[in-house]
């Protein structure tokens, strides 16, 4: 079994260590020059160009033939493949891979919908990729990945709304008033349709990050075990503070700290924080 996802994940050098998957990456296009998010351009490098850019940055995804020709040169070794990918919800990616496996018929491929992104995206490709070093085949990985998918949550705030209203995605958020430019609001990610959707709200962004963790305690009492990455677009101080903040609360089992890809960058813009957050006590134990 081969493990194919995309660039709308995060994973530190770290967690990828060891494992093997491959990827087609989700494309930005900014000031006229488009780049290739994790090949052509890094975070550190998207977030200065971004912080000195006139325009806004847009975003487009793999095509169903781009998907057909990665499928055809990894069934010439095994016909097996597992493709995962980005929420529906939030990308047309899922949609692409499916599109993409129907020209493929030579090769038995399983596309599966995370519902999710960055690094509770990550988390799912870590546990496909583990479950392929073990041997697994697709249907008890497949199995594996639902267990990952129902217990995972993503919660992130940022500094600003104009990214999201410029890619169109804050039309997945209900519940937000007029004066969205002047809020900081705690965004999920719906485990029903893979969109987002609002769990609070305050005026200043050092506020919204220390209520991260306090709508993490609406979902788990405190001191509970769990299993948590944050993530930061340029912003380590901020992802510090929340670290801190949540391993105050709970008993933290801590992935590393990592900063989001910047084709996801490109709608949150620079200071978002986020978490990645199980049960311990739910999660699947990865092989």
């Amino acid at each position: 079994m081969q493990i194919v996802t995309d660039t709308g994940m995060d994973m530190t050098a770290e967690q990828r260590e060891g494992l093997d998957f491959h990827y087609l990456p989700l494309t930005l296009t900014l000031d006229g020059k488009t780049y290739r998010s994790g090949i052509d351009i890094e975070p550190e490098a998207f977030y200065d160009i971004l912080e000195t850019s006139e325009g806004l940055p847009t975003t487009s995804l793999p095509s169903p033939g781009e998907f057909a020709e990665l499928y055809r040169q990894l069934a010439q070794d095994d016909p097996d493949i597992l493709s995962v990918h980005i929420s529906s919800g939030l990308s047309g990616t899922c949609n692409a891979a499916r599109e993409g496996a129907k020209l493929v018929p030579e090769a038995n491929i399983h596309v599966f919908d995370t519902l999710t992104l960055s690094g509770a995206e990550g988390w799912h490709v870590e546990a496909a990729a583990r479950a392929a070093k073990a041997g697994w085949g697709i249907p008890e990985t497949v199995e594996l990945l639902e267990k990952v998918r129902t217990y995972t949550e993503t919660l992130y705030t940022l500094a600003t709304l104009k990214y999201l209203i410029h890619g169109g995605r804050i039309s997945h958020i209900k519940g937000l008033v007029a004066s969205v430019l002047r809020i900081k609001p705690l965004i999920a990610v719906s485990k029903d349709d893979g969109k987002y959707y609002q769990r609070g709200q305050t005026r200043t962004l050092p506020r919204a990050i220390l209520n991260v963790a306090d709508v993490i305690a609406e979902d788990y009492p405190r001191g509970t075990p769990l299993r948590v990455q944050v993530l930061h677009g340029q912003n380590p101080e901020g992802a510090e503070r929340l670290r801190e903040r949540v391993d105050s609360m709970f008993v933290c089992t801590w992935l590393p700290t990592s900063m989001i890809a910047p084709v996801l960058g490109a709608h949150t813009g620079p200071g978002l924080v986020g978490v990645a957050y199980a049960p311990m006590k739910d999660f699947p134990e990865l092989p």
